[in-house]
């Protein structure tokens, strides 16, 4: 980050420049306990209710996507937030920057997007901004939305929680997103019949809590892709993980779209799954609610955690070796949330 003197497209990309980013501008300049604790929203209390605060801005391209548009992905995406920190989702807010001479059919049609988003996530938009800037300022249209959510779950949900020996689960299929998106993106000439994951999270969620009192974190795999997230939680952590790569599913048409262009589906965005850590003694009931659910059914235990050591995500190859697993610093697929 000290030899970056500008913005450039891999500070938004979820890896290394992303995490040097919030470390040396934004925590510094916004310092306070809540923040430090870099969760997917904060967790406070007002005259006695445990409340949950997230916000998030989408600019991804192309607008619309196999399998999900700017809208339906920008409700889902702040639910998925929410729940990660074991929150039920409430209400939404939904601003949005136009450029002038964007279609009014287009923005009618992802408004009907978000809105049957936000139906299916038992969510309301209740409040909102609009802005508008010069022609080609905006790509289109930029949506943010920030979500408040009510905490019920008798544990804190925390990276802080995560102790050694829990197993990481995970609740299917990575890189259906990004891939989705380069896919639509790039028309590279085939149809690859590979759908987004964009999807709520809360319900699926809601049932695990339901069973287990003992879930210690939840992270949803968004921007640099499994292997970034679970990269930045043993560093915050300062546990090592392990996982096998053998263990994590992959569809096959991710497989090949990976393999044609050189990507590894690791570090592939999603918006629709999520890692669990929880003790070795609840790994039964969750993987029982998650199989169950649309949004499980290919759950798979993938790892577990190790003693307190140099936080590092060590990873077993499909050809038996191990490899250390580091943040990304590249930017596989930018603009892809």
């Amino acid at each position: 980050m000290m030899e970056q003197k500008q913005i450039v497209l891999e500070h938004g990309g979820g890896g290394r420049l992303s995490h040097e980013l919030v470390e040396s501008v934004f925590v510094p300049a916004f310092k306070n306990a809540t923040l430090e604790r870099l969760e997917d929203g904060a967790v406070f209390t007002v005259e006695g209710l445990r409340l949950c605060l997230t916000t998030d801005s989408f600019v991804v391209h192309p607008l619309f996507f196999p399998g999900g548009d700017i809208g339906s992905l920008a409700v889902h995406g702040t639910v998925n937030d929410l729940a990660m920190c074991g929150a039920t989702p409430l209400y939404l807010t939904a601003g949005f920057i136009l450029e002038e001479g964007f279609s009014l059919e287009t923005l009618r049609e992802i408004t009907r997007s978000m809105a049957d988003a936000a139906v299916k996530a038992g969510v309301q938009i209740v409040t909102g901004d609009t802005k508008v800037v010069a022609r080609g300022a905006a790509d289109g249209v930029f949506i943010n939305t920030s979500g408040l959510g009510v905490v019920r779950y008798g544990r804190e949900i925390s990276v802080q929680s995560i102790r050694p020996g829990d197993a990481v689960i995970l609740n299917g299929p990575i890189g259906d997103h990004g891939a989705a998106v380069l896919c639509a993106r790039e028309n590279l000439g085939f149809d690859s019949g590979i759908l987004s994951d964009s999807q709520p999270l809360n319900g699926i969620v809601r049932e695990i809590l339901q069973v287990s009192p003992e879930i210690h974190c939840l992270r949803d795999a968004t921007r640099g892709g499994l292997g970034a997230i679970l990269a930045e939680i043993s560093a915050q952590s300062q546990l090592d993980i392990a996982v096998d790569e053998a263990a994590i599913p992959v569809n096959e048409a991710v497989k090949g779209i990976c393999e044609i262009l050189g990507l590894d589906p690791l570090f592939l965005a999603n918006e629709g799954k999520f890692a669990l850590f929880c003790p070795q003694s609840e790994v039964r009931a969750v993987l029982d609610v998650m199989s169950r659910h649309p949004y499980g059914r290919q759950a798979a235990v993938i790892g577990t955690v190790k003693e307190k050591g140099a936080g590092r995500l060590v990873m077993k190859t499909l050809i038996g070796g191990t490899r250390i697993v580091d943040l990304p610093t590249g930017e596989l697929v930018p603009r892809i949330c």
